[in-house]
């Protein structure tokens, strides 16, 4: 898909995306892969080790159950090797539930940098919400190392869902496509002034210490 507008609006004429209006998860599904599908086309890629990490600890929390249940002593000669797995079992939960709070939280998506940014450029990290019984929908794109000395400040929007769908619960590609390139520009324009002032800081500092070595 492309950005121009006779594009768009072929293909949604062609494969409309249509969401039950009544349910807001389905909504949120579709604005969010939609979203992903946007950032992608402007050369963001999936960053998916995060994912891949809570694949890999939801699968070993899997496997301890599966022992637990399985093993083939019967209770109370087992009575250690359960106290084990309830542990284990406790342990790798709780980290996987402390990197959703503290890592993801209502991120849809991690990306790597785009191809031929510079080196200290930072992925992105997009998050959204739909609160239940409300259709003001809230897209933020923020850096995915937020502690980065080159990460970028945060933008947003919250804006009502009724704009970008039909009565029939068709989403309008168009419009919705617009809003949220529109607001990934907003985010590389911050980044622009975020590299410019970063550019003028280590410049200073060159300039500070000649001045210091000359004197």
């Amino acid at each position: 898909m492309t950005t121009t507008d006779g594009t768009i609006a072929n293909s949604a004429t062609k494969n409309p995306k249509k969401a039950n209006l009544l349910d807001h998860h389905s909504i949120k599904y579709l604005l969010d892969e939609s979203v992903s599908e946007i950032v992608a086309s402007r050369g963001y890629s999936e960053d998916v080790r995060l994912s891949n990490v809570r694949l890999l600890i939801g699968a070993i929390v899997i496997i301890i159950a599966l022992f637990a249940q399985f093993y083939n002593k019967k209770f109370p000669d087992n009575k250690n090797y359960l106290i084990g797995c309830i542990g284990l079992y406790v342990i790798f939960n709780g980290i996987l539930q402390l990197i959703i709070y503290t890592k993801e939280k209502n991120a849809i998506l991690f990306t790597y940098p785009p191809a031929g940014s510079a080196y200290k450029s930072t992925g992105l990290m997009i998050s959204s919400k739909l609160p239940r019984f409300s259709d003001m929908y809230t897209l933020t794109i923020a850096s995915a190392d937020p502690k980065s000395i080159s990460a970028n400040p945060t933008v947003e929007f919250t804006k009502s869902v009724t704009k970008w769908f039909t009565k029939d619960g068709v989403l309008v590609e168009g419009l919705f496509w617009k809003d949220v390139e529109g607001l990934v520009n907003q985010y590389a324009k911050e980044h622009k002034k975020n590299t410019i002032k970063t550019n003028q800081n280590e410049t200073r500092k060159e300039i500070y210490i000649q001045v210091a070595y000359t004197s």
